[in-house]
């Protein structure tokens, strides 16, 4: 695997993103937890460590998926994720969006993080990776 700066964060990504759009069967279609934890596995096997997620994808499923499979190497995976979509029935007008306050987020630039207060991915923290050591 080959990876590529991101941007000017000094995070090292691997050229190949892991879409998990499809990880949960809650929509009537997509991935068990078995075998999306298969693709997880090859993924990260071929030394991917990029992966795109949402709170959305298959209503949360995904991300709760997700944070199973990273928590015994979180640091090593960079999570973009959407906090800021929002779901067709929402009939809240400021139910969705980056707004300070409502989507509970806030950036920390010298730690690379975003605390997410509505995350499905176990701890609320989206953590920028590929920290420790060379990854390429």
């Amino acid at each position: 695997m080959r990876y590529k700066l991101l941007g000017r964060s000094g995070l090292r990504v691997s050229e190949l993103c892991l879409g998990t759009m499809t990880f949960g069967e809650t929509w009537g279609w997509g991935a068990s937890k078995a075998e999306s934890k298969k693709m997880f596995d090859l993924f990260t096997k071929a030394g991917g460590n990029f992966i795109d997620t949402s709170i959305n994808y298959t209503d949360g499923t995904s991300e709760e998926f997700l944070g199973d499979f990273l928590k015994t190497n979180r640091d090593y995976f960079v999570v973009a994720t959407k906090y800021t979509l929002t779901k067709p029935d929402n009939t809240d007008p400021n139910g969705g969006g980056g707004k300070t306050g409502r989507a509970g987020a806030c950036a920390d630039a010298r730690g690379g993080t975003v605390q997410a207060g509505r995350g499905r991915s176990g701890d609320g923290v989206i953590r920028g990776g590929a920290r420790g050591g060379d990854h390429g």
